[in-house]
Order: structure tokens, then sequence, then C-alpha cells
């Protein structure tokens, strides 16, 4: 079972991350209601001050549009 407490905490830390990066959200609702299918392919990079880059993709499968679903709802 899910701690109420901690659900809060979670809730208030979004609140603030969307309030410091009011594009993101945006850009989430946006991929999640219009691109993600089974076969999408997503990668992320992070650049580091220093220039360091590190990258990763993967491929959606049908179970990871399952558990996206689950969260949403």
């Amino acid at each position: 079972m899910i701690n109420p407490m901690s659900l809060l905490k979670y809730k208030n830390a979004w609140e603030k991350f969307s309030e410091n990066h009011p594009k993101f959200p945006h850009f989430l609702r946006a991929v999640s209601k219009n691109t993600l299918s089974e076969g999408t392919l997503i990668e992320i990079t992070v650049t580091t001050p220093d220039g360091k880059s590190y990258s990763s993709n993967l491929k959606v499968k049908p179970e990871d549009i399952k558990l996206l679903q689950e969260l949403r709802g």
C-alpha cells in the first residue's frame, strides 16, 4: 500500500519542479498523448556543465505502454 504522505511529498515536489521548468510537463503531456506506441524510440541525453555527455535510448514495448497507462490513471 502506498503511503498517502509520500504521495503528498511527491506531488509537492512535482509542482515545484513544474514551476522551475514549465515547458517540460507540457512536453511530457504531448509525447504521452500523441506518440507513445509500440516501437517508439525514446532517447535522452544529459550534458554536464563541464561538457560531458551521457546518452541512452529504449524502444517502447507493449508492457511499457500498459505501465504508463496505469501511472496516468
